[in-house]
C-alpha cells in the first residue's frame, strides 16, 4: 500500500505457526502454580521422648516473636508473589511477555494479518445467518488526533495512544459498511484494567456520544460513510492487551442515521430500531469479534517459546 509502514505490507508472509496452549492468554488461572505452608511444628522432649506438637500451644514469648516474624515475612513473600502474577510478572513471565509483545504489532505483522482481504462470519448475522465481508480500503497506521469525537477521546485518554489501525469493509450485497479498528495504547495492565472497568460500569460502550468515527475511502462503497451515516457500533477495552478494539456500521448508501443503536443492544432479538431491523448491529459485532480473536492469535504466535 501506498505510504504505508515497511513493516505495515499486505505483501509480507505470515509464519506458519502453531502456538502453545499454554502460552494464551486465555490459559486458566489453575496452571499457575500455589504454594501452600502447612502449620509448623515444634517438639517436645522433657520426658526423654520427642514428640512432635504444634507450635502456638506453649510457646515463650522470644518464640512466639520468632514465629510472627516468620509468619509475616512469608506473608511478604507470598503478597508479592501473587502480586507479580496480578501485574503479568511472575514465572516464566508469559502473562508480561504476551502484553508487552502485543504493544509492537502495528508495526511486526502484515496488515492481511490482522485485517483480511476476507472474513467469513459463520452464524454472525441476524439469526445466526452467515456473513462474508470484503474489505475495502484500509487506513494508514496513524496517531488519534482526528479519528474519535472529543468525547471518546477524552475517555480514552487515561491509557493514550501509541497508534491506531483502522480497516473498512462491505457485506457481501454491499449494502452495509463496517469500520473496524485497533488502538494500540501506551497503558500498562493496571491503566487497562481500570479503563474496562470504568467502561463497563458507566456503560459508556453504549453511549451514542461516544461512537467511534468511520474510515471513509473515495472511489469505494464508504464514500458516503461519514459521522451522520453511524448506525451501529462497539468499543471493547481488552485488559490482556494494551488495545481497545472497535467497529462502527452503516449503511453504504449515505443515509443519515438519526438514532443510533450499540450493537449489544441492536442484536437482540425483537430489537426494533432500524439498524437493529437492518442487521447492522451484527455487521459491527461479528467483524468486531473476529478481528479481536485474530490479534490475540497473532500474539500467540508472537510470543510462542522455540521448541
Amino acid at each position: 500500500m501506498p505510504g504505508a509502514r515497511a513493516g505495515w505490507s499486505p505483501s509480507a508472509p505470515a509464519q506458519p505457526t502453531s502456538p502453545d496452549p499454554a502460552l494464551s492468554w486465555s490459559a486458566e488461572a489453575a496452571a499457575r502454580p500455589v504454594v501452600s505452608f502447612g502449620e509448623p511444628e515444634g517438639y517436645d522432649g522433657h520426658d526423654g521422648r520427642m514428640r512432635a506438637r504444634p507450635l502456638g500451644l506453649r510457646m515463650r514469648p522470644r518464640t512466639a516473636a520468632a514465629a510472627a516474624c516468620l509468619v509475616l515475612g512469608l506473608g511478604l513473600i507470598g503478597g508479592a508473589v501473587t502480586g507479580s502474577w496480578l501485574t503479568g510478572d511472575g514465572g516464566d513471565g508469559t502473562v508480561g511477555t504476551g502484553f508487552s509483545a502485543t504493544a509492537t504489532l502495528w508495526h511486526s505483522v502484515p496488515v492481511d494479518q490482522l485485517f483480511p482481504p476476507t472474513v467469513q462470519g459463520t452464524g454472525a448475522g441476524p439469526g445466526g445467518a452467515d456473513r462474508t465481508w470484503t474489505r475495502i480500503a484500509v487506513a494508514r497506521d496513524s496517531g488519534c488526533a482526528d479519528a474519535f469525537d472529543p468525547l471518546l477521546r477524552r475517555a480514552l485518554a487515561p491509557v493514550g495512544c501509541r497508534r491506531l489501525l483502522r480497516a473498512t469493509y462491505t457485506d457481501a450485497t454491499q449494502s452495509y459498511v463496517t469500520t473496524v479498528g485497533l488502538l494500540f495504547t501506551k497503558g500498562d495492565p493496571a491503566a487497562m484494567s481500570a479503563l474496562a472497568t470504568r467502561f463497563r460500569e458507566e456503560h459508556l460502550d453504549r453511549r451514542a456520544d461516544l461512537m467511534p468515527r468511520p474510515y471513509a475511502a473515495k472511489g469505494t462503497a464508504a464514500a458516503h460513510f461519514g459521522d451522520r451515516q453511524r448506525a451501529s457500533w462497539t468499543v471493547s477495552v481488552l485488559t490482556d492487551a494494551p488495545v481497545v478494539a472497535y467497529a462502527v456500521s452503516g449503511w453504504a448508501d449515505g443515509r443519515t442515521v438519526d438514532s443510533p443503536q450499540p450493537a449489544a443492544d441492536a442484536v437482540h432479538s425483537g430489537a426494533a430500531t432500524a439498524p437493529a431491523q437492518a442487521g447492522l448491529g451484527n455487521e459491527a459485532q461479528g467483524l468486531a469479534d473476529r478481528v479481536e480473536r485474530r490479534l490475540r492469535q497473532t500474539a500467540d504466535k508472537a510470543t510462542e517459546k522455540p521448541s
